[in-house]
């Protein structure tokens, strides 16, 4: 993920801030329905939930992308909130550490049918703040429900108590407990404000631990009413402490004091945040960057992988962490695919509606505008072909980009490498597989792979060769991020560890294995020497192999 919320050259610092845009008649009136549907009543009661404990941190500000006008005016949280948050956390995790886990996925449960029954009124709130089309703001609500579910469900058998196997068969009794690390320091990102949130702080809230979590400034509000949602269904509200404010401010603080981090955003970021946890030698969890590749295959079904192709390079605007960036496309197949595709891709609808008018939404600040801008331009000068799009839309709203297909793409151009994070594909043609893992793996990052193949042997073995947490096979990146089951993360500077399946909930306990000895101790018995017990334990271990004993 590119969405920072830390500045590698200036500690931790909040994304970069809009320049409000001023509204003509058109924006002003898609702001009267925005404000129709986000009442002010819910944006105050949101924002009294911000933690402040009496110091003065100023005032921090977030804007619509659709329009360009005020969406919210937060208190911002400073450092000794951030402190008194995380004392108010720890007392609170006493208690509920100690509470059984069949209580603590009750509350998840319930708050998985709060996030359905509430699903409109979540998918306002992601749009308003994102910018992103509606259909994309409701894989979010799905996400965080596929999410919330599976740990309610499935926690037991992940962080239960477990018997494990003795030095001494019969003599030594073992048990592995996971125990909770404590109050863990949640750092998520603008773009993806509900799932992303979901899919770290449930799973350390059902392990047992407290939560302080900074959402990203512009999508703060979505992570608030998530928080409110959760109380409501049962969550002790000191539990989940909310800190919002200035990046080089709030978010040092947030490291300081946690047990863990979990964060989301980019690979320079990543690596500020990995080297404050490890001066604390405190875990963390990064999911970072990517330069994410598509490979279509001689054998693949054209029509499904021009459909996949839209999905995967377009959702939120291309926003998205394993969003597809590069295509490669077997020769054979290369001219009908690139056909096909720029004909689903020009006919793509832009739109700032909360409906499901539009194929596409807004990128949601300037930074990202400029990037997407930057690489385009940056390309063009240098001898790439804009197949599709490749123009800023002002007069849909102040960010609108259309989705853009380059070809003759060099690798002397930034958007060959970079990754960036917006609606922007660069399609290539190749003659034989190995070539094409080859372009696939020439990236630093490792999150996420597709492809598309007709021959599923062929997918096994292909996907065993590339360098990426997930490879999805006849899909863009939904059938591995939606399996909840298995882990997903990055590989290189992609980032550490895994949200999702086992591996999501285990990182925020620690491994205590309880060992107890019955009858005998683990030194010589009645009287026996130290030589013949060390000779007695020595065919002991020959015994053990010969009975194939773990």
């Amino acid at each position: 993920m590119t969405a920072d919320t830390i500045d590698p050259g200036n500690g931790i610092s909040e994304d970069a801030q809009d320049v409000p845009a001023g509204a003509g008649p058109q924006q002003a009136t898609r702001l009267d329905s925005i404000h129709s549907r986000l009442s002010a009543d819910l944006v105050e009661r949101l924002i009294g939930k911000v933690a402040i404990h009496g110091a003065v941190g100023g005032r921090t500000q977030s804007y619509s992308p659709l329009t360009g006008e005020l969406i919210a005016d937060y208190p911002a949280s400073a450092p000794q909130d951030v402190r008194a948050a995380f004392a108010k956390a720890r007392a609170a995790q006493q208690e509920w550490g100690s509470t059984h886990l069949s209580h603590r996925t009750a509350v998840a449960r319930r708050l998985h049918d709060l996030l359905l029954e509430r699903s409109d009124q979540l998918l306002d709130l992601v749009q308003i703040e994102t910018g992103k089309a509606r259909k994309h703001a409701m894989d979010e609500v799905l996400s965080a429900a596929a999410a919330t579910r599976h740990y309610a469900y499935a926690s037991r058998g992940y962080i239960r108590s477990k018997r494990r196997r003795g030095v001494l068969p019969i003599l030594t009794k073992v048990t592995e407990n996971r125990i909770p690390k404590g109050v863990v320091g949640v750092i998520t990102p603008w773009n993806y404000p509900l799932a992303l949130a979901v899919s770290d702080v449930i799973p350390a809230l059902i392990a047992g631990n407290a939560v302080v979590h900074k959402p990203d400034t512009q999508t703060a509000l979505t992570g608030l009413r998530l928080r409110e949602l959760a109380v409501q269904a049962g969550l002790p509200e000191d539990l989940w402490q909310v800190v919002v404010g200035d990046g080089p401010v709030v978010g040092p603080a947030v490291i300081a004091d946690a047990d863990y981090v979990a964060f989301t955003g980019s690979t320079a970021t990543g690596r500020t945040v990995a080297q404050a946890a490890a001066s604390r030698l405190i875990g963390c969890s990064l999911e970072l960057g990517g330069k994410n590749a598509m490979l279509v295959l001689d054998d693949a079904d054209i029509d499904k992988a021009v459909s996949g192709a839209v999905r995967g390079c377009f959702s939120s605007a291309g926003q998205l962490c394993i969003s597809i960036e590069r295509i490669y496309v077997h020769y054979t197949k290369y001219d009908e695919f690139l056909s096909r595709f720029l004909t689903e891709v020009r006919a793509m609808r832009l739109g700032s509606g909360l409906d499901y008018t539009a194929d596409m939404g807004s990128l949601t600040n300037t930074k990202q505008l400029e990037n997407v801008t930057l690489h385009v331009e940056d390309a063009k000068a240098k001898g790439a072909k804009v197949l599709a799009g490749g123009r800023r839309r002002a007069e849909v709203g102040p960010l609108f980009y259309e989705p853009t297909v380059l070809g003759d793409v060099k690798n002397t151009m930034r958007v060959y490498g970079e990754e960036t994070f917006g609606p922007v594909v660069s399609v290539y043609s190749f003659k034989n597989e190995g070539e094409a893992i080859a372009d696939a793996n020439n990236t630093p990052y490792g999150l996420n792979a597709s492809m598309w193949t007709r021959d599923h042997k062929r997918a096994r073995e292909i996907a065993r060769q590339l360098h990426a947490g997930t490879v999805n096979v006849n899909e863009a990146y939904a059938a591995a991020w939606g399996s909840v089951d298995s882990p997903m993360g990055g590989m290189g500077q992609s980032g550490l560890g895994r949200r999702h399946g086992a591996e999501g909930i285990l990182r925020f306990t620690e491994a205590q294995t309880a060992a107890r000895q019955r009858l005998l101790p683990i030194a010589p018995w009645f009287g026996m020497s130290e030589q013949r017990w060390g000779t007695l334990m020595l065919r002991s271990l020959k015994l053990l192999k010969v009975l194939r004993m773990k």
